[in-house]
């Protein structure tokens, strides 16, 4: 071994520089090989011949002249390397010698699970794994049900507290209409609303408050708005007839006429004015334990209601049913003043729960989710309530199949059917085909809301 170093040393002193270094290292190799089946062992010194092998062909190349005209050399030689390096990370290791207790465990290990792929499953970031709960990825059918269940839930208290509260208040605004107006047949006020229809999502933040107005038959008719110069059929127009036989004061709402029709603005100006000035709300909020405030600037006949636990809009319509036509006092903005807003609200709601009753459909459902959509979503939100129930109540007399299991299937027919609907910039009205729901829209809110919901039409999750 000394003649060994001794030799090693002359070498190094003739050779010089890195060349007789790495000669000496390739020296020191081939004395450990020669030794290594007495140390190792057969199967050993075959392990560290393949690793010695690696070494000393990196060391080789890095000794050997570069080709010169070859600007690839280096990254051969480099690529070349890490193949080399490879043959030692591969190289199985030598057997165990075999136990005992061995010999009952099976000879083939169960095959390792498949991980699933990350950005396909719906887990949180950062959420926190159970060891024994693997990753498991939801389908579109999962995610809905679990969105309708625990996303779109009404706090409980607000569902028993805001229709308890409503009430309360319309009792009070009857007494003092009663009181105020005795001559005008008002009939009995009743709530209105998502809410006690079951369709309520989100929260319970706002309810109907309508106002029957009683007219009488013989002395009132009405006339399509179709048949009028605004030429629209979604409003209706209030006339007065047979002034010869029955002037002008016959009827208590002779009042309310702008020419021979009955004004809804006139009507909810009047309203407007008594709900501002001549109710005492901080006492009737006293007693209630809530603050009412009405809504000064705003058009609608709107109270802001304040308690403890809920925070609630009340909006109080006038309301005409006469014909079978429900009409409410809502006249479009402009100059016209006399029209009429046909509501095929209770309609709606009536038809989704009379097909889901025959088919034990999840219409009723996929409508709630929808509607938390558009209610949650900056840009869909003027598409909730009507237009979206009105394209389920289409998809219904195509003889699609409702049923819970094609939630899925038919929420995703529903945002194909709206994108078709909103390029064509028209959505027909389901009890009158001549109605345009999407007339009150802007062209530029048109093109937003197909943007949106063309997007999801590859990706419904993208709305959840």
């Amino acid at each position: 071994m000394a003649a060994f170093w001794q030799q090693q040393r002359g070498r190094r002193q003739d050779g010089g520089g890195l060349g007789s270094v790495l000669d000496g290292l390739g020296s020191v190799f081939d004395v450990l090989l020669a030794n290594a089946r007495l140390v190792l062992g057969v199967s050993g010194a075959a392990v560290l011949a393949i690793a010695t092998l690696a070494v000393k062909r990196l060391i080789d190349r890095a000794t050997s002249p570069r080709d010169e005209g070859d600007p690839k050399a280096e990254q051969k030689t480099l690529e070349e390397s890490w193949q080399d390096l490879a043959l030692i990370k591969t190289t199985p290791k030598p057997p165990k010698k075999q136990r005992r207790e061995d010999l009952s465990e099976p000879l083939l290990s169960p095959a390792r699970p498949l991980v699933p792929d990350p950005r396909l499953c719906s887990a949180p970031l950062g959420a926190p794994r159970g060891k024994s709960s693997p990753l498991r990825c939801l389908t579109l059918q999962e995610k809905l049900l679990s969105h309708h269940s625990s996303r779109l839930a009404v706090p409980e208290i607000q569902v028993s507290l805001v229709p308890q509260l409503a009430r309360s208040i319309s009792t009070q605004l009857q007494t003092f209409l009663r009181n105020k107006c005795p001559e005008l047949p008002f009939g009995r006020l009743f709530l209105s609303g998502a809410l006690l229809d079951g369709l309520e999502v989100l929260a319970a933040d706002h309810i109907n408050l309508m106002l029957p107005v009683v007219l009488d038959t013989g002395l009132w008719s009405l006339i399509p708005g179709e048949d009028t110069v605004v030429r629209d059929p979604q409003y209706w127009m209030i006339k007065r007839v047979d002034l010869g036989y029955f002037p002008r004061g016959s009827s208590p709402w002779d009042r309310f006429m702008v020419g021979r029709y009955l004004s809804s603005n006139v009507l909810n100006e009047t309203l407007h004015k008594m709900l501002v000035a001549s109710i005492n709300w901080p006492a009737i909020g006293g007693l209630l334990g809530c603050v009412i405030h009405p809504v000064v600037a705003s058009r609608e006949l709107k109270l802001e209601v304040k308690h403890d636990q809920v925070e609630l809009s009340i909006t109080l319509f006038p309301v005409v049913e006469m014909e079978d036509k429900v009409l409410l006092a809502v006249p479009p903005e402009g100059l016209v003043e006399n029209l009429w807003l046909e509501s095929f609200y209770r309609a709606e709601v009536s038809k989704v729960k009379e097909l889901d009753a025959g088919d034990s459909g999840a219409r009723q459902r996929c409508l709630r989710i929808l509607n938390g959509v558009c209610r949650s979503h900056p840009t869909l939100h003027k598409l909730g309530g009507s237009p979206v129930t009105h394209v389920i109540l289409h998809l219904s007399g195509t003889g699609s199949d409702w049923a819970e299991e094609s939630l899925a299937d038919r929420f995703q027919q529903v945002l194909e059917e709206l994108v078709a609907y909103l390029e064509k910039g028209v959505l027909p009205s389901y009890f009158n085909p001549k109605i345009n729901l999407f007339s009150e829209l802007l062209e530029e809110e048109i093109d937003e809301m197909g943007f949106v919901l063309y997007r999801a039409m590859s990706e419904p999750e993208l709305l959840l």
